[in-house]
């Protein structure tokens, strides 16, 4: 909605506006290379020194600008963790699409990309055909619990025992399907297998019919991004496209800057 279509005394057109102002301080930021002082900041964008002040105090709280020791102000660590992730997420699809589409000719199956967002994966990439034999049931963009799917176990393999009880506790380990991992002492041993055997699989939790495998997709510091995962009918299932799999998400973390330590 436009700012000029509120009224000045809603509380959705003061939120707006302070977004829009934050939003101008961060821009003047970005355009010097040098910190800056509050005096030019607010000449810059308009804004009298004291709003200028008060929104800044914000975000240097919540580390999107740090200020230095004399009292100049530049842009905080925050933004570079931000686009990181930002950069990661491009070039993992970017990274994958073409050894994706390789690996749906050798199998005949659907491919997936998917990024953990939470306490979901969202699907962001696929490859796939009228041939693969199945319905695609979740369009890229969908989501789907980290415990009823191949690549959501990989994520929770790498989270620590704490961590996965609390996400346990978070989301109540709802099933989809009879098969379905709905018991904390249940998902703790799934992902022990996972952590010996180095890829995941769903056994038709979270589709009746439908069943995968995925294995990890890693970038240069060795931090799990992405899963790459299969999906066939289960009768389809085939344990021999298991390193046809593994070594597309290799060949896909080494184009990411994966030294292949992990």
């Amino acid at each position: 909605m436009p700012y000029s279509s509120l009224h000045a005394g809603d509380p959705a057109a003061i939120t707006i506006q302070v977004l829009d102002r934050a939003m101008r301080l961060l821009d003047v930021l970005a355009a010097h290379n040098d910190p800056v002082t509050l005096k030019t900041l607010s000449g810059a964008t308009g804004l009298h020194a004291s709003t200028v002040h008060r929104i800044l105090a914000d975000l240097c709280v919540g580390r999107y600008v740090e200020r230095v020791d004399s009292g100049l102000y530049r842009l905080g660590m925050r933004l570079l963790e931000l686009g990181s992730l930002v950069k990661g997420r491009l070039d993992v699809r970017t990274a994958s699409i073409g050894l994706m589409r390789a690996l749906h000719r050798q199998t005949g199956q659907t491919v997936n990309l998917s990024l953990a967002q939470g306490d979901e994966i969202v699907y962001v990439e696929r490859a796939w055909s009228e041939c693969s034999g199945m319905q695609v049931v979740r369009a890229i963009g969908g989501r789907a619990p980290l415990h009823l799917t191949s690549t959501g176990k990989l994520f929770l393999s790498v989270w620590d025992a704490r961590s996965v009880r609390s996400y346990a506790m978070r989301t109540g380990l709802a099933g989809n399907t009879r098969n379905s991992i709905t018991q904390l002492d249940q998902l703790e041993r799934e992902l022990a297998l996972v952590r010996r055997h180095g890829y995941a699989r769903d056994n038709e939790e979270l589709e009746l019919g439908v069943r995968c495998i995925a294995a990890g997709i890693y970038d240069d510091t060795d931090a799990l991004l992405a899963g790459l995962s299969l999906s066939a009918p289960a009768e389809r299932m085939r344990d021999d496209w298991i390193p046809l799999l593994t070594d597309t998400a290799t060949r896909i973390s080494s184009a990411l800057g994966h030294d292949g330590t992990h």
